[in-house]
């Protein structure tokens, strides 16, 4: 992302962060030993401007298909030195199905991921074998002989295919990892948030027609669909 959008998502954040205090991330869910904000759509102009980025889409597309829609903008910020770590899991708990793929995720890194601070670890390929974590591995907490580390500069934006195995590390540093999480899903699956009861009016109607079609505003199958099975999530309660 560039140097603007970089300091403009880290000073919103932080904003929020301050404001919301101990509620913040309760509109889906809290972790412990990391700091979370939810429904960010709602929250300002410039997370509308982060999940539309043509170049990020074009990457989900790889991924999911050309019909596919938000299916949440949350923040993570792993305490410092704190076991913030995660077990292996696909996002909400997905399996490829007959279609294939339709969970895909992007990684914002609002600060350096190092092999110290919690950054992401992943096992490359594991999103090919259409099976969860939680049922293939004794523990999934453990350290996997597979699993590589994501690291990189503050300002990359990584988009992953969320049906990999992956889990954040603990932070054994004094300082924040901040990461947004853009969350996209195929069309035909449920948004993890929904963002049509979430959004509130005055959100809602300053939207474009293109946001409001990647939110799925409009759209009676995913108004269906969320309205039933929203807030799965691989490892959370």
């Amino acid at each position: 992302m560039s140097a603007a959008l970089l300091e403009g998502l880290r000073r919103r954040v932080d904003e929020l962060f301050e404001a919301e205090g101990a509620r913040a991330g309760s509109e889906f869910k809290q972790e412990p030993n990391a700091r979370r904000l939810a429904n960010l759509v709602n929250k300002g102009e410039i997370f509308e401007r982060a999940i539309s980025m043509p170049e990020v889409l074009a990457c989900v597309e790889q991924v999911l298909g050309p019909r596919f829609k938000l299916s949440s903008l949350n923040v993570r910020a792993a305490d410092p030195f704190s076991d913030c770590s995660q077990p292996l899991h696909a996002d909400s708990g997905a399996v490829a199905d007959e279609h294939g793929y339709w969970v895909c995720n992007s990684v914002w890194m609002l600060d350096d991921f190092t092999r110290e601070n919690g950054a992401i670890r992943m096992v490359p390929g594991s999103h090919r074998w259409r099976r969860l974590p939680q049922d293939a591995l004794a523990d999934p907490v453990a350290p996997h002989p597979g699993e590589v580390l994501l690291t990189g500069k503050a300002g990359t934006v990584v988009v992953m295919n969320a049906h990999m195995w992956h889990g954040a590390t603990a932070n054994r540093t004094g300082g924040q990892r901040r990461a947004m999480h853009a969350f996209y899903t195929r069309w035909d699956k449920p948004q993890q948030q929904y963002q049509k009861k979430l959004l509130s009016p005055e959100a809602q109607a300053r939207l474009s027609p293109e946001l409001r079609k990647l939110l799925a505003l409009d759209d009676a199958l995913n108004d269906e669909l969320s309205s039933r099975f929203s807030g799965a999530s691989g490892f959370l309660k």
